[in-house]
């Protein structure tokens, strides 16, 4: 029997892609997305279109439309990937990233706990609610070390907060009512279809724009990037192998400096799409005053889930995913047209 899931934030950047990669898994696929500004429809309409996907758009804080979604489908398995993502918005606004992160994820949590208490026994076994999470609720690292699953839970900024507030919910609702809950974290995403506010897509479109490519502080904070399909297979890995209330970290062993990724960036534009009067987009980068409170590294060891779960990288190197990524973003016009009608 096809297996059902529901696949919470399935229209934004990382939640589509698992999307995809559980379509291509055999899975029966229901997407619940509220649609705010960074979950776009076109980032799955082909798998609607061939219904592959059936799309319900509303709030994981709704309880009764959640548990109505899960009763009426027969799901066997939450994927929650919703969230409110971005730093520089939980600064200036982080009441959103309370009600979408945490009071959500409660909402979420109690619509499957009831879903659950209605399952039988054979059913239980094989249901599971991953709740998907980020590195940055570990705080910031030095020069060295590396985060694990027993990390100790330090965060700096709302977003981080707000998401190890969502982190700590889904444990509890495990150890409480015994729900077969497990928890990922994982280091910063790229690839095709993110939206373009964070680092790589807003540099990319500044480029191509022509704007001056704005660099926090010197450019010498540090982070850890892992492919959003390598990131996708993960979570799948830890839906299908992994044990009940455990955690698992993701990532992709490729740290630069934002720096050294901005370059990088210029550079693979400098070879596949030059600028008309033959200089260099490194030229337009231009240093702005540092954000409040900027953590200075993340660096994730993810050894458990390679041992465990045997999680390994399709993207070893992260500037030929780099720049598998930037020429798809140059082929992509049309997407790169409808996100920014968006904005």
């Amino acid at each position: 029997m096809q297996k059902s899931i529901l696949v919470t934030g399935g229209a934004g950047f990382i939640g589509s892609c698992f999307t995809r990669l559980a379509v291509e898994n055999g899975y029966k696929v229901y997407v619940l997305d509220k649609l705010t500004y960074a979950g776009y429809l076109g980032n799955i309409n082909d798998l609607i279109e061939k219904s592959q996907v059936q799309f319900i758009k509303g709030d994981i804080g709704d309880q009764a439309l959640v548990c109505q979604t899960l009763q009426d489908n027969k799901i066997t398995a939450v994927l929650n990937f919703a969230a409110e993502s971005h730093v520089d918005n939980s600064i200036s606004g982080p009441e959103a990233f309370v009600r979408t992160n945490v009071l959500g994820t409660f909402g979420l949590l109690e619509a499957f706990r009831s879903h659950y208490g209605t399952l039988n026994a054979d059913i239980q076994k094989n249901a599971r609610f991953v709740h998907v999470s980020t590195d940055e609720v570990f705080g910031q690292l030095g020069k060295e070390g590396y985060f694990t699953e027993d990390s100790n839970y330090q965060p700096n900024s709302p977003y981080s907060a707000s998401k190890a507030a969502s982190d700590h919910l889904a444990r509890a609702w495990h150890h409480t009512y015994q729900l077969p809950i497990i928890v990922t974290n994982c280091s910063n995403n790229y690839g095709p279809r993110q939206f373009p506010e964070k680092l790589i897509p807003r540099m990319i479109t500044c480029a191509l724009n022509g704007e001056k490519l704005p660099v926090y502080g010197k450019g010498e904070n540090i982070r850890d990037w892992i492919h959003v399909e390598d990131h996708s297979r993960g979570v799948m890995l830890a839906l299908e192998q992994g044990t009940v209330g455990d955690s698992y970290c993701f990532g992709g062993r490729s740290e630069r400096t934002n720096l050294a990724v901005v370059k990088t960036v210029c550079s693979i534009l400098d070879e596949l799409k030059p600028r008309t009067n033959g200089t260099s987009y490194s030229q337009l980068i231009s240093f702005v005053e540092d954000r409040k409170g900027h953590d200075f590294r993340y660096a994730i060891d993810d050894s458990k889930s390679r041992q465990v779960l045997g999680f390994k990288s399709r993207y070893e190197n992260f500037e030929i995913g780099l720049k598998e990524t930037i020429r798809w973003y140059l082929d992509n016009q049309k997407w790169m047209e409808g996100v920014q009608a968006k904005k």
